[in-house]
Protein backbone atom coordinates (compact mmCIF):
# COMPACT_ATOMS: atom_id res chain seq x y z
CA UNK A 1 0.00 0.00 0.00
CA UNK A 2 2.76 2.17 0.85
CA UNK A 3 5.65 2.53 -1.90
CA UNK A 4 8.89 1.25 -0.60
CA UNK A 5 10.91 3.93 -2.50
CA UNK A 6 9.70 6.77 -0.57
CA UNK A 7 10.37 8.17 2.86
CA UNK A 8 7.38 8.73 5.59
CA UNK A 9 6.60 11.06 8.34
CA UNK A 10 4.60 10.82 11.24
CA UNK A 11 2.77 13.52 9.73
CA UNK A 12 1.81 11.72 6.87
CA UNK A 13 3.88 13.31 4.33
CA UNK A 14 6.06 11.16 1.77
CA UNK A 15 9.36 12.41 0.23
CA UNK A 16 11.07 11.34 -3.14
CA UNK A 17 14.54 11.73 -3.32
CA UNK A 18 15.56 12.71 -6.36
CA UNK A 19 19.60 13.48 -6.04
CA UNK A 20 19.64 16.84 -3.96
CA UNK A 21 15.61 17.26 -4.52
CA UNK A 22 13.03 16.33 -1.81
CA UNK A 23 9.51 15.60 -4.11
CA UNK A 24 7.09 15.96 -1.20
CA UNK A 25 3.05 15.12 -0.97
CA UNK A 26 1.01 13.37 1.76
CA UNK A 27 0.16 9.79 2.07
CA UNK A 28 -2.72 7.62 0.70
CA UNK A 29 -3.95 7.16 4.43
CA UNK A 30 -3.39 11.40 4.92
CA UNK A 31 -6.18 11.84 1.79
CA UNK A 32 -8.49 8.57 3.18
CA UNK A 33 -8.48 10.99 6.64
CA UNK A 34 -9.27 14.35 5.26
CA UNK A 35 -11.78 12.98 2.43
CA UNK A 36 -12.63 15.00 -0.74
CA UNK A 37 -9.84 17.34 -0.73
CA UNK A 38 -11.36 20.99 -1.91
CA UNK A 39 -8.22 23.93 -1.48
CA UNK A 40 -4.51 23.96 -1.49
CA UNK A 41 -2.29 26.88 -0.16
CA UNK A 42 1.41 25.88 -0.57
CA UNK A 43 4.27 27.73 -0.39
CA UNK A 44 5.96 29.97 -2.90
CA UNK A 45 9.14 29.34 -5.00
CA UNK A 46 12.45 30.50 -3.48
CA UNK A 47 10.74 30.42 0.45
CA UNK A 48 13.07 28.77 2.06
CA UNK A 49 11.95 25.97 4.42
CA UNK A 50 12.94 24.46 7.87
CA UNK A 51 12.13 21.12 8.84
CA UNK A 52 8.96 20.70 10.46
CA UNK A 53 7.73 23.94 10.44
CA UNK A 54 4.05 24.59 8.79
CA UNK A 55 4.76 24.67 5.04
CA UNK A 56 1.18 25.15 3.79
CA UNK A 57 -2.73 23.66 4.62
CA UNK A 58 -4.95 21.22 3.34
CA UNK A 59 -8.35 21.67 2.96
CA UNK A 60 -11.00 19.17 2.44
CA UNK A 61 -14.93 18.59 3.20
CA UNK A 62 -14.25 17.49 6.38
CA UNK A 63 -11.39 19.57 8.01
CA UNK A 64 -8.56 21.77 7.31
CA UNK A 65 -4.74 20.50 8.67
CA UNK A 66 -1.41 21.92 8.34
CA UNK A 67 1.29 20.47 5.97
CA UNK A 68 4.77 20.37 7.48
CA UNK A 69 7.61 20.46 5.73
CA UNK A 70 9.74 17.30 6.31
CA UNK A 71 13.19 18.61 5.02
CA UNK A 72 14.69 21.88 5.51
CA UNK A 73 15.99 23.99 2.12
CA UNK A 74 14.39 26.28 -0.56
CA UNK A 75 11.22 25.71 -2.51
CA UNK A 76 11.97 25.36 -6.03
CA UNK A 77 8.66 24.07 -7.83
CA UNK A 78 5.06 23.92 -6.46
CA UNK A 79 2.79 21.71 -8.73
CA UNK A 80 0.53 24.36 -10.00
CA UNK A 81 -1.65 21.57 -11.48
CA UNK A 82 -2.72 20.69 -7.57
CA UNK A 83 -4.09 24.52 -6.99
CA UNK A 84 -6.06 24.56 -9.77
CA UNK A 85 -7.55 21.06 -9.30
CA UNK A 86 -6.61 20.03 -5.82
CA UNK A 87 -9.07 16.43 -5.72
CA UNK A 88 -6.40 14.98 -7.78
CA UNK A 89 -4.62 14.06 -4.46
CA UNK A 90 -7.55 11.82 -3.94
CA UNK A 91 -7.23 9.90 -7.06
CA UNK A 92 -3.32 8.82 -6.70
CA UNK A 93 -2.03 10.45 -3.46
CA UNK A 94 1.58 9.01 -4.75
CA UNK A 95 1.63 10.94 -8.03
CA UNK A 96 0.07 14.29 -6.96
CA UNK A 97 3.76 16.11 -5.59
CA UNK A 98 2.78 18.96 -3.90
CA UNK A 99 6.48 20.61 -3.49
CA UNK A 100 10.01 20.52 -4.81
CA UNK A 101 12.49 21.55 -1.83
CA UNK A 102 16.12 21.83 -2.79
CA UNK A 103 17.99 20.08 0.15
CA UNK A 104 20.22 22.02 2.50
CA UNK A 105 20.17 19.29 5.31
CA UNK A 106 20.08 15.80 3.70
CA UNK A 107 21.14 14.12 6.41
CA UNK A 108 17.50 15.08 7.70
CA UNK A 109 16.42 11.88 5.57
CA UNK A 110 17.97 9.99 8.21
CA UNK A 111 15.00 10.29 10.45
CA UNK A 112 12.13 9.43 8.09
CA UNK A 113 10.44 6.06 8.46
CA UNK A 114 10.55 3.56 5.54
CA UNK A 115 7.18 2.55 4.05
CA UNK A 116 7.12 -0.70 7.05
CA UNK A 117 7.67 1.75 9.70
CA UNK A 118 5.22 4.05 8.58
CA UNK A 119 3.17 1.21 7.98
CA UNK A 120 3.62 -0.40 11.54
CA UNK A 121 2.53 3.36 12.61
CA UNK A 122 -1.20 3.41 11.35
CA UNK A 123 -1.84 -0.29 12.52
Amino acid sequence: MYPNDLKYTTTHQWVRVEGNIAVIGITQFAQEQLGEIVYLDLPRPDDDMTAGEVMGSVESVKSISDLYTPVSGKVIEINEALIDEPGTINSDSYAAWMVKIEMSAPSELNGMLTAIEYQAKLD
